[in-house]
């Protein structure tokens, strides 16, 4: 029995990755974000705008323990979902936890690239985005980094990147 959980920032390549590496390990993959979306028929920035970020926080909790339940699985979670109500110690306690790291600057170069997928980003400049990124990575990243195992993952070549975190997860 396998669960491992994906983390790290927006643009990190935790949904790329997690159907990739849920495929060479012969699981199921759960995007956490689309599970919620799916669950309340809204997506995240609705869920946002209309009840705030503590209501999507609670729900987004839950709704990690509920998927967390599952056996031989993948789970990419959402960007802060380890900063929240205790998640990084409920993940480390029921799997395998991967914080995928890429610096401040890839990070803004793949947001750029995907703004339209990220409605509350898309009116952010490059210096304003770069802020953000740096503000925000900055406290987020004490609880990225209590994950059981830290991946460069830079790059971006979800292949070999996967073949690589398979050796990694197996060794733990």
């Amino acid at each position: 029995m396998q669960r491992v959980f994906l983390i790290g920032f927006m643009g990190a390549g935790k949904t790329s990755t997690g159907k990739e590496l849920s495929a060479k390990m012969k699981c199921s993959f759960i995007d956490l974000d689309l599970f919620i979306e799916r669950r309340y028929h809204k997506n995240i920035r609705q869920i946002f705008e209309e009840k705030g970020e503590e209501y999507f926080r609670e729900i987004e909790c839950k709704a990690l323990r509920e998927v967390a339940e599952f056996e031989d699985v993948v789970i990419s979670t959402g960007g802060g979902t380890p900063c929240f109500h205790h998640n990084m110690m409920f993940m480390n306690k029921l799997g395998t936890t991967v914080y995928l790291k890429v610096s401040n600057e890839e990070l803004v170069r793949r947001i750029n690239l995907n703004k339209n997928a990220r409605p509350l980003l898309k009116d952010f400049s490059g210096d304003q985005l770069s802020r953000f990124v740096e503000e925000t990575l900055a406290k987020r990243r004490p609880f990225y980094e209590q994950a059981q195992i830290i991946f460069a993952a830079e790059m971006q070549t979800v292949a070999m990147d996967t073949s690589y975190l398979m050796r990694l997860l197996y060794n733990y």
